[in-house]
């Protein structure tokens, strides 16, 4: 069902740990009503159920399997914050239940299932927004405004940086999953294999099998805004990604140190992941530590961005010629853009959103373009048309994956 005009949003939230109660706050705030949370763990749906109770005065209903919540008819949108794997195949679930969609990033954990997404949200005439917040920022979306313009001339060049700390998590040995955890419908469309605490609760971002590293973390954020920046609605012709997982000896998977070129024929967009200690570049300053933005350089000079504001410097002397914001701390993102997605379901018009399904599978295959050309250990050429590498059946068999039954991306949405 969708809400009429009078009528509240009745909103599920999939996934309810730190960033799913960030949504439930935040649908709670908006004029929506959150009607059910869902989460594979009976302890995290206890929490949600008080945490949305204080909040909106009203137990929402509960469920452990997102299958059963599908079913509930009166549910108008679903929020997906679940891990990265799961994200396609649960917003392609809810678009063909009748839901609107709103899934955090990445959009997807692979190329091939973004595509699918994309085809059902057009299919099944769904709203579906991606958690890429930054679209939904007002000096953010001055700052592209600015770039579009022109006004640090021809951009050839747009850096996202990712130095953001990260600790060896160790090894841990197999064990039984916790008390209350179905690890059955957590591992979902991922292969079987025995539970490991390290794979669990935020460490599987480190594990191929339902995470993409922090290129495919933080990486959709500042990813997202240099292909916005550049002006690019399309994938790039050429993709290389090196590094490595250095000083450590633990269970992780993926590269803690990652440098990814994107060639899009008159520009290039470059991405990097440091793990380790490091410094900071340009005018990106620290928060919490962390040094996360994106650079542009054109012809005539240099923007820096980040979730703070932006400066532009022009000329040989880099001289300050434009700001915004820029205070000690990062600007608030969920709000304005779960604002957006409420109106965008009102009006019935996805053209409203500020970061479409299109634009989240866009910026998202990014991530797994990099990670192919990483794991494959060397560059590649990609044909955007088709969403493929052309003659290159090693680079192609990451472009999906082997889904467990019954968590199955269907070819045909």
């Amino acid at each position: 069902m969708t809400a009429g005009a009078g009528e509240r949003i009745q909103v599920a939230v999939v996934g309810v740990r730190s960033r799913g109660r960030d949504l439930i706050e935040e649908f709670a705030r908006n004029g929506s009503r959150v009607a059910a949370v869902c989460d594979i763990d009976t302890a995290q749906i206890e929490r949600a159920v008080q945490f949305t109770e204080r909040l909106q005065g009203q137990k929402p209903k509960t469920y452990q399997d997102i299958r059963r919540l599908l079913e509930d008819k009166e549910i108008d949108v679903v929020a997906i914050a679940t891990c990265n794997h799961w994200h396609a195949l649960a917003a392609i679930w809810a678009c063909q239940a009748g839901k609107d969609v709103y899934v955090e990033k990445p959009a997807s954990h692979n190329v091939w299932e973004g595509r699918r997404m994309v085809e059902a949200a057009r299919k099944y005439r769904r709203i579906a927004q991606v958690g890429m917040q930054n679209r939904s920022l007002a000096h953010v979306r001055r700052a592209i405004e600015l770039l579009h313009q022109g006004v640090i001339g021809k951009v050839y060049l747009a850096k996202g940086l990712c130095y953001k700390r990260r600790k060896s998590i160790g090894r841990q040995p197999d064990g039984p999953a916790p008390p209350g955890v179905d690890y059955n419908l957590w591992l979902g469309p991922a292969p079987m294999r025995p539970f490991n605490p390290n794979r669990f609760h935020y460490n599987w971002h480190w594990f191929w099998d339902t995470g993409n590293g922090d290129i495919g973390n933080q990486g959709p954020h500042q990813l997202d805004l240099a292909r916005w920046g550049l002006n690019k609605n399309t994938l790039p012709t050429k993709v290389y990604s090196a590094g490595g997982k250095f000083v450590y000896d633990d269970d992780q998977e993926t590269p803690n140190t990652q440098l990814s070129v994107f060639d899009y024929g008159d520009c290039r967009l470059v991405f990097e992941v440091r793990g380790l200690i490091t410094s900071g570049e340009s005018s990106i300053s620290p928060i919490d530590g962390n040094y996360i933005g994106n650079l542009f350089f054109g012809s005539e000079g240099v923007m820096a961005l980040d979730g703070r504001g932006f400066r532009v410097y022009l000329g040989e002397d880099r001289e300050l010629a434009d700001q915004a914001a820029f205070d000690e701390t990062r600007v608030a993102d969920t709000a304005p853009h779960v604002t957006n997605f409420l109106q965008a379901v009102r009006s019935r018009n996805p053209a409203q959103l500020t970061a479409g399904v299109l634009e989240g599978h866009l910026s998202a295959a990014l991530c797994h373009l990099a990670n192919i050309s990483y794991r494959t250990g060397r560059s590649l050429v990609f044909d955007p048309v088709s969403e493929t590498f052309p003659h290159d059946a090693e680079a192609n068999s990451h472009l999906s994956r082997n889904y467990r039954a019954p968590f199955v991306v269907p070819a045909e949405v």
